[in-house]
Formats: C-alpha cells, sequence, structure tokens
C-alpha cells in the first residue's frame, strides 16, 4: 500500500503520515509551506517531502491520495486527481477507518488547549502502563513525537487524539472529530473561532453536537462546568455518561489551594492529591483537571494520574523557552486567538509577578484565518494588557496579509504596543528595547519568519546587558 498526503506538513496530516508509516504503509507527500517541528519530524522517520503540489505527481501513482483542508478546488495536483479520477479521502476519514476503528478512542476538543490537554492524556496513560497510540498537534516533550500507534512499535488499545472542529475537507465540510467515534471525549471549552468557516458561535455549537451524537452511551464526556457554550450544546441531546469539571467545589473535578506550581485535586469534593509541576496559567489547571478525569475513565486512578502530570513535559510551541540572549527569556507559543494570547501572557505574569525585575515583550503574528478576517481585532488590546510592550505584525501583502489596520487595532494600548509590516523592522525594535531578566514572548500559529532566532540574534548583537 502506498498513500501520498497533500498538505502533509501540517500537524495533523504530518501525524498520520508518522502512523501509516509505522503501520507498514509506503507514504510519501507534499506541501507548500515546510517548517519546524514537522518538517524535522518527517525527515527523521525517512518520509519523503516533495515542494509544491506540481500536478506531475499524479505520475507517482499511489493506491490512494490522503487530502489535507489546506487543499482545495484550483490546486493543480488536486485537479489532476479529480480529472483521472484517482482515489481520494481526506485526512480524518482515513485515520478512522484504518488507525482508530477497535480501540478505546479518548478525543479531547475544545476551541483552546486540545494540544496540551491531548499530551497530558497521553502522558498519564503512559505513565499508568497503557502504552497508548497518539495523534497530537504538537510534540510533546515527554514523548519527542507528536504521533505513533503506540509503544516499541506495538499496536495500543488507547488511542488519544486531538479533535479538531475546523471542517474535514475541501469535499467534506463536516468537521474532523466526527470522524473518530470516541468513546472517551474531553469537551475544553467553546468559543467563537474559525471564521472563514463558521458565521457564528450557533455554527460552531451545531458541529460539537455533532460530536456528541457520536460517543455511545457507554462512553463518557469529560465536560468543562464553567463553560455555558458548551452546556448549550449538551442541552440540545446528550445520550452518554457526564462527568464535570472545573465548577462547583461539590461536583467532578475541582481544584483549590493554588498557587503558581501547585494545586489540590478534588473529586466530589474529596482531595485526591497534590500536583505540583513547572505549568503556568489556570487554563492548564482546567487542562489537567479534564485530562485526569478523562484517564480515569480510562481506569487510571486520579492519585496516578497527578503523580505522572508532576513529570509532564510540555509541547513544543507551548510557552517553550527557545533560548536566552544576555539575559534575557525569549519564549515561542503557538497563542494566536484572544483567549489563548490572554492565558499565555497572564500565566508568565503570575509566574514573574508584577514588580520583579523582568518585564513582558509580546512579539505576536495575528496569522490564522479568522484574525485576518479580523473578526477577533476588537478582542486584542485586552488579551495584551498583561505585557508591558507588544509588538505587532501584519504583512503587507502576500496570503498572510491582513484586511485591516493592526496599528488602529492596538491603538487602545497607546505608547506601549507597535504595529509593524517589515518583519526585520520590528526585530530591530525589539533587539533595542530588551533588557537583561526580560520576558519575551512569540506568539504564532505559524512559522512567523524565524522571528524566534532573528530576535536571539539581534539581542546578541546589539540588545540587553
Amino acid at each position: 500500500m502506498h498513500i501520498h498526503i497533500l498538505g502533509i506538513c501540517g500537524t495533523f496530516m504530518g501525524g498520520i503520515a508518522v502512523l501509516a508509516k509505522a503501520a507498514g504503509i509506503r507514504v510519501t507527500g507534499c506541501d507548500a509551506n515546510v517548517y519546524p517541528p514537522m518538517s524535522t519530524q518527517l525527515k527523521d522517520q525517512g518520509i519523503d517531502i516533495i515542494s509544491g503540489f506540481d500536478a506531475d505527481q499524479i505520475n507517482i501513482r499511489p493506491d490512494l491520495f490522503v487530502i489535507g483542508n489546506v487543499v482545495s478546488r484550483g490546486n493543480a495536483l488536486m485537479e489532476a486527481i479529480l480529472d483521472q479520477r484517482y482515489p481520494y479521502m481526506s485526512g480524518p476519514e482515513w485515520i478512522g477507518k484504518n488507525i482508530l476503528q477497535g480501540k478505546w478512542v479518548l478525543a479531547v476538543a475544545g476551541t483552546h488547549g486540545k494540544t496540551t490537554t491531548s499530551a497530558m492524556l497521553a502522558w498519564i496513560l503512559e505513565a499508568a502502563g497503557l502504552a497508548p497510540g497518539f495523534l497530537i498537534g504538537g510534540v510533546p516533550g515527554n514523548f519527542g513525537i507528536s504521533a505513533r500507534l503506540g509503544k516499541d512499535g506495538q499496536t495500543a488499545s488507547h488511542f488519544v487524539i486531538e479533535a479538531d472542529e475546523y471542517d474535514t475537507a475541501f469535499f467534506d465540510k463536516r468537521s474532523k472529530f466526527v470522524h473518530y467515534h470516541a468513546l472517551t471525549a474531553i469537551l475544553n471549552n467553546l468559543e467563537y473561532d474559525h471564521a472563514d468557516i463558521f458565521p457564528d458561535i450557533g455554527a460552531i455549537k451545531t458541529q460539537f453536537h455533532h460530536f456528541v451524537r457520536t460517543v455511545p452511551a457507554s462512553g463518557q464526556l469529560i465536560v468543562n462546568d464553567s463553560d455555558e457554550a458548551l452546556r448549550q450544546v449538551l442541552e440540545m441531546g446528550c445520550w452518554s455518561q457526564k462527568v464535570f469539571f472545573g465548577g462547583p467545589a461539590q461536583r467532578g473535578f475541582t481544584y483549590g489551594n493554588s498557587d503558581a506550581h501547585a494545586f489540590d485535586v478534588f473529586l466530589e469534593g474529596q482531595k485526591q492529591g497534590t500536583l505540583r509541576w513547572d505549568m503556568t496559567g489556570e487554563h492548564n489547571k482546567m487542562n489537567a483537571l479534564a485530562a485526569i478525569a478523562a484517564a480515569r475513565h480510562a481506569g487510571v486512578e486520579p492519585a496516578t494520574a497527578i503523580a505522572a502530570l508532576g513529570r509532564f513535559q510540555t509541547v513544543k510551541r507551548r510557552m517553550e523557552l527557545f533560548g536566552m540572549a544576555k539575559g534575557a527569556y525569549i519564549y515561542d507559543d503557538f497563542a494566536h486567538h484572544p483567549t489563548a494570547i490572554a492565558t499565555t501572557l497572564e500565566g508568565l505574569r503570575k509566574k514573574i509577578g508584577h514588580t520583579g525585575p523582568g518585564r513582558i515583550i509580546a512579539v505576536f503574528e495575528p496569522r490564522s484565518n479568522t484574525m485576518k478576517l479580523g473578526a477577533m481585532r476588537q478582542a486584542l488590546p485586552a488579551s495584551l494588557e498583561s505585557a508591558d510592550l507588544v509588538f505587532g505584525y501584519g504583512a503587507a501583502s502576500g496570503k498572510d496579509r491582513l484586511g485591516w489596520d493592526l496599528g488602529e487595532a492596538l491603538a487602545p494600548l497607546a505608547t506601549k504596543a507597535r504595529a509593524f509590516d517589515d518583519l526585520d523592522a520590528m526585530v530591530g525594535q525589539i533587539a533595542k528595547v530588551t533588557q537583561a531578566g526580560d520576558h519575551v514572548v512569540v506568539m504564532s500559529n505559524g512559522g512567523f519568519g524565524g522571528v524566534h532566532q532573528k530576535i536571539v540574534d539581534a539581542i546578541t548583537t546589539e540588545g540587553a546587558s
């Protein structure tokens, strides 16, 4: 069997490539945008990547073309596939039929926290000896790879998958997660996002309810009890067991006695243990509760899960320390939605405090489709309040060009915020103002033009002292 994957360098499709190869399938693929960590992971796996979507790739003649949702009509290779009537299938459908069938699927859905929570859950199951398979939209530090069938080449009975609400493919407008048929489903939170495909939050609630409909009566929904939108989703109909987290003290999983790096975990008001770790932010405490609750459904005692999370290593690009330059810390973070930006910065603020020597310098790129359409621009200033200085970059041309004025959107932040359409000019200004002890947080869901290394180099040359 040979599959050729269109859009192979996306985190999801790259994960499929890794799983398929581990299953003994010959894998090749192509993509237009190639950057770490996925490009590095595929190279390490010995998977050949072709740059671009040239129609000549039709001559590779695989048994099946697997199509990522980055591909649309007009794509030269896709048009050739359609014209010559070669077999094709979406990535989510392929993994649902070829990897997930017969497994205990633990799917993690939500506007925010999917990747981190999936990584936490996979690590808990690993620590408990269940050796799960997984497909995660990032590279967890505990595993060093975003996808595997099971430990040491074995096929696992449990499989953790990040369950995205984005559409499946240009020919299948259902959300990806309806293909996974989860037995355990985490509903972490629900906000408006993906303005390019969803007209309003009601449309997203409908897709979440489609996901709920696929969970059997013997399955379990792990639900954020403080999220009103999720409550409305359940009111549309629910046929599965429900376990709540993050709500009233006597209901489901909650946390208390919390400080920057430790908190107690409770179930129905009964203490299960104290989690001590290096993660920051209230959002990660909620992610942890969700993972502990889901693992319990798979038979892992909360105390075991808590102990495992004490050894949890964050996912790459989730407040990952990229490097240091003359005493300044430079972080890489995937935050691109205002809520995620706010929680990232607020978590760091709580860690370093308001009176310490270091400032928070936020560097962000509104690159997601939702951001580029301007659906969230009014929420940006409030999301950046925890930063001392803000540098925003909006491309002046090309596919990532903004359709709105970034400087105007940041105006409520007054002099602490600046907008740029020249990446090198922005890097130069960051280097000039950065001081020893500062925390430079770079936030984007893309490669951001390699700005992380550029900042390190610029500060090293002329910056912090």
